[in-house]
């Protein structure tokens, strides 16, 4: 990459203290992927698990490397420059130290950031709605003999069907209502678009906190490999009860069920949902932050002020 003259940076960490970083996210990356990579070189299948990967898109490769994140540079090592000097999106200052190129990533990103700093704004100004009991992944099945798992139904069709037919269903995010059944469609009391993704996300949905994943790796380089990796983790536990409260029967994966269509499970959910969601909120700050950064104070406030009109709906 060019050299550049310096501009603002938050820190310059030596490489005593970034490569031990490095070494140590890549670790645990691996270690957080190990379970995927496994099956994928035997071609195994993990209804649970795999969902992080396919409907994500998420690359083990992309997740082990360490990025120090929006204002940071990094010293030269020992032996040269940081590798991240020959990454895409990083340039070199005089003196060797390699950072984030804002300029270069806004180029290509500026809209996408815009986008996920307002969703994610307009999502964190709302309460946490937690009467929805997962219903989602029933209603994705309802009458319905193609299902996306080969895993049994823990109450059959018939009984998977009833559970739907006897509780309201209020789905307010579009990824998880894209999926419902054609028959279950009319039976949401609200029907999601993307168009209104901004209006309708709040924080106690499962997917809209599973989704501090997704927009972590869209932000890609200006994301501290810490909190990349904290957001996969997340998502991780969150997929789980989301399989958990579903219909499906996980007894081949040795997970107990939370049995949302009695008193007793739905109290369970709730309880998890909102610890989960209580998590996510502090991730889905950190990437506020990472976005407005990007942005700077000036084009952060305006995109505030586009977005609220949405907020606390």
């Amino acid at each position: 990459m060019g050299i550049k003259q310096v501009r603002a940076l938050t820190t310059t960490l030596p490489s005593v203290t970034w490569i031990p970083l490095a070494r140590a996210h890549t670790e645990r990356a691996d270690q957080m992927t190990a379970g995927h990579r496994a099956r994928r070189a035997t071609g195994d299948k993990h209804a649970i698990e795999d969902f992080l990967y396919d409907y994500y898109g998420t690359r083990p490769s992309l997740l082990r490397r360490w990025h120090p994140g929006v204002g940071t540079g990094l010293s030269p090592a020992p032996d040269g420059l940081a590798e991240h000097a020959g990454w895409k999106f990083y340039m070199t200052y005089e003196g060797g130290v390699v950072t984030l190129d804002q300029d270069a990533f806004m180029h290509a990103r500026a809209e996408s950031v815009r986008y996920i700093h307002g969703l994610l704004t307009a999502t964190a100004s709302r309460p946490v709605f937690s009467g929805c009991f997962g219903l989602h992944e029933w209603a994705m099945v309802y009458r319905d003999a193609e299902h996306r798992h080969e895993l049994p139904l823990r109450l059959g069709q018939e009984g998977t069907d009833q559970v739907v037919e006897q509780h309201s269903i209020r789905c307010t995010h579009f990824d998880a209502f894209r999926f419902f059944t054609p028959e279950a469609v009319g039976l949401n009391r609200l029907q999601p678009t993307r168009a209104t993704q901004v209006d309708l996300d709040q924080p106690g949905c499962l997917h809209a906190a599973m989704d501090v994943h997704k927009w972590a790796q869209k932000l890609g380089p200006a994301v501290p490999g810490a909190l990349a990796l904290d957001c996969f983790a997340l998502a991780g536990e969150i997929r789980l009860l989301d399989m958990q409260a579903s219909p499906y029967d996980l007894t081949s994966y040795g997970h107990p069920p939370v049995k949302i269509e009695t008193a007793e499970g739905k109290a369970e959910y709730v309880a998890r949902q909102r610890e989960l969601a209580r998590r996510a909120a502090g991730l889905r700050s950190r990437l506020i932050r990472v976005c407005e950064a990007l942005l700077g104070p000036e084009a952060a406030a305006q995109n505030r002020e586009a977005v609220a009109p949405f907020n606390q709906r």
